[in-house]
């Protein structure tokens, strides 16, 4: 394995998708791949992953979720509903079957919330958004429960605390989207600050893969400039030190 190669990564519609960033000159390379063990499997085989999804599921969460959520929710300003609080992991745990259609799809979200209610204090259920991350969060946590090697190189980060580290630790002033739709003077703000990050000559001009669109690109790009701080131990987490999870996992939001 050649650990020089690093990734950003975030979830999109076609699975995961990975910024991989040379070792050194070269173009950062963009691709998606279905599964994360897929993503694992690649080429570059990268000794660092820093991705934008939970990392340590805890048995039960106070208010606003875990320690990390709401460590750095404070700091984004307007942008701050972009971190939801991760629910306990029987709740994340509840539905982990097929959905067939919307009628069950609501019914499951209606059993995994009352889950994460009975499993909060105070009582809290889940959004729709957030119960329809859940299979990418069981797919992580089952892959870094069972594999500690893998556990050791894979960071949870979010992307708009990276923004807000680029922008001088100042919450960002728009969105990357509206109702739904990117955002162009937000999206143009994440470029922007992005190329102050070092990231290789073209990384911002790379186009969207199949199954991804412009703003995944940038979250992942952000992503890769958290790994590569990570690696240059220029990163710092929120808390600090990260708590833990039943299995060992840490809990902190890296950037």
């Amino acid at each position: 394995m050649d650990e020089a190669w690093l990734a950003g990564v975030d979830a999109c519609a076609g699975g995961w998708l990975a910024a991989f960033v040379p070792p050194g000159d070269g173009t950062v390379r963009l691709r998606v791949f279905r599964r994360f063990t897929d993503l694992l499997e690649a080429v570059e085989r990268p000794g660092l992953i820093a991705i934008d999804i939970p990392i340590g599921l805890p048995e039960r969460i106070g208010r606003g979720g875990r320690a990390a959520e709401t460590a750095v929710r404070p700091l984004l300003g307007a942008r701050q509903s972009s971190v939801f609080s991760t629910p306990a992991r029987p709740a994340i745990y509840a539905e982990a079957g097929w959905v067939p259609n919307v009628d069950e799809m609501l019914a499951a979200h209606a059993r995994a919330s009352e889950i994460a209610r009975a499993t909060s204090d105070p009582p809290k259920g889940v959004s729709i958004q957030a119960f329809c991350l859940f299979p990418k969060i069981r797919e992580v946590d089952e892959v870094l429960r069972t594999e500690p090697g893998v556990a050791r190189r894979v960071f949870e980060t979010h992307p708009e605390v990276t923004f807000w580290r680029l922008n001088g630790e100042t919450p960002l002033g728009e969105p990357k989207k509206v109702r739904g739709q990117p955002f162009g003077r937000g999206l143009a703000l994440r470029r922007k600050l992005l190329a102050t990050a070092g990231l290789p000559a073209g990384a911002l001009e790379l186009r969207a893969p199949p199954g991804a669109g412009e703003d995944d690109v940038l979250d992942a790009l952000a992503c890769a400039v958290t790994a590569r701080r990570l690696r240059a131990g220029e990163a710092v987490s929120y808390p600090n030190p990260p708590e833990t999870d039943p299995f060992g996992l840490p809990m902190a939001i890296w950037m």
